[in-house]
């Protein structure tokens, strides 16, 4: 008989920091699908594997490192959580909070958060509080509230979250039988790059992996703090969960960054835009923008010419396109034609007559 999923903490507890007896607060989360990208092998003369991280319960990568993070507050005994957020982090946190049972708090910047991921928080009963700032102001408060009052933090600056999150290196490398050449994601606030990196180290350290890939980074135009080499002040993208300009994981990004040979670029929100509408019209997967950043990256790369040939290479795309569905349809037009209930109408519609 086939095992069931258990969610992360259950899967690979012994590279994490619980144990048998533990309270574990999980909604499933981990087991993404890792789907191999013919269209875009063929474009960069690779192959091009997306680990499809709004597979997630709330549809996110975000869960991976939420489950650890609200587990441990459980067996602390805190009963509020609260946490700065692009959208994403807000979504994952209400639901893992509702399910522990916790209260949540989520600060946001003030209109600059898609509706999709708004409305995750809100159905999952969070206290929202808007500032009228950006995301790094967000920041800022709820750690200060979290060392000045009995609440606890989890954003990405929690240990605990890169714990969970390292757990999508480990299943890539399960899955094809190592870790790839390269591995490519979208940097924001900077924890998944170095969350990847951890797990990918770990596996090898540890035996399951016989090496680490090269981390490559992307960053949107408007928000590329590690491309300037300080941080922004009023970062702009469409990609508005790596909408950030002063990220928390600064530090460790770089490591993981230059550790394994790798390099963090940026890329336009043409270039991101174009990305999301290929990956779902030729690979099937409709990702929300900032995840398309990682794809864009490589189709940039490989036009450059520094795409290694044959180069075994994953993706992350970090969230589900229906969070942000507005953007996604910009510019479209939503007029089905109209028939009458007869099939010689269906087929002359379709041009099969």
């Amino acid at each position: 008989m086939a095992q069931l999923w258990r969610g992360v903490i259950r899967e690979y507890m012994e590279y994490l920091p619980f144990a048998e007896g533990d309270p574990i607060i999980t909604l499933g989360e981990g087991g993404t699908p890792l789907v191999p990208a013919d269209a875009i092998s063929r474009r960069v003369g690779a192959d091009v594997w997306l680990k499809v991280e709004g597979a997630n319960p709330t549809g996110s990568f975000k869960d991976r490192g939420m489950t650890a993070a609200i587990s441990k507050v459980v067996a602390e005994g805190s009963t509020t959580v609260v946490c700065a957020s692009t959208g994403n982090t807000s979504a994952s946190a209400a639901a893992y909070a509702a399910k522990a049972g916790l209260r949540c708090a989520v600060v946001l910047p003030q209109g600059k958060i898609a509706a999709g991921k708004m409305a995750q928080a809100v159905v999952h009963g969070a206290i929202l509080l808007a500032v009228d700032g950006n995301f790094d102001d967000c920041l800022n408060i709820v750690r200060a509230l979290a060392d000045s009052y009995p609440v606890s933090l989890v954003n990405s600056v929690n240990p605990f979250r890169l714990q969970g999150q390292k757990t999508a290196a480990f299943e890539i490398c399960d899955e094809l039988g190592d870790a790839p050449d390269i591995h490519v994601l979208p940097v924001g606030n900077a924890g998944n790059i170095s969350a990847y990196w951890m797990g990918y180290r770990e596996y090898a350290e540890r035996g399951p992996a016989t090496r680490t890939p090269r981390m490559w980074g992307v960053q949107a135009e408007g928000a590329a703090p590690f491309v300037k080499g300080e941080p922004i002040k009023n970062p702009e993208t469409v990609a508005t969960a790596i909408r950030i300009g002063n990220p928390a994981s600064w530090d460790l990004a770089v490591a993981a960054r230059d550790e394994s040979g790798g390099w963090i670029r940026a890329v336009s929100d043409t270039q991101i835009l174009a990305a999301q509408a290929m990956i779902a019209a030729e690979v099937g997967v409709f990702v929300e923008p900032a995840s398309a950043a990682s794809v864009a990256g490589l189709l940039a790369a490989a036009e450059a010419g520094d795409v290694p040939k044959g180069a075994r290479i994953t993706c992350t795309v970090t969230g589900n396109g229906l969070k942000d569905t507005e953007t996604a349809l910009a510019g479209r037009v939503l007029d089905p034609t109209v028939i009458p209930v007869d099939i010689a109408a269906a087929a002359d519609a379709l041009g099969l007559s």
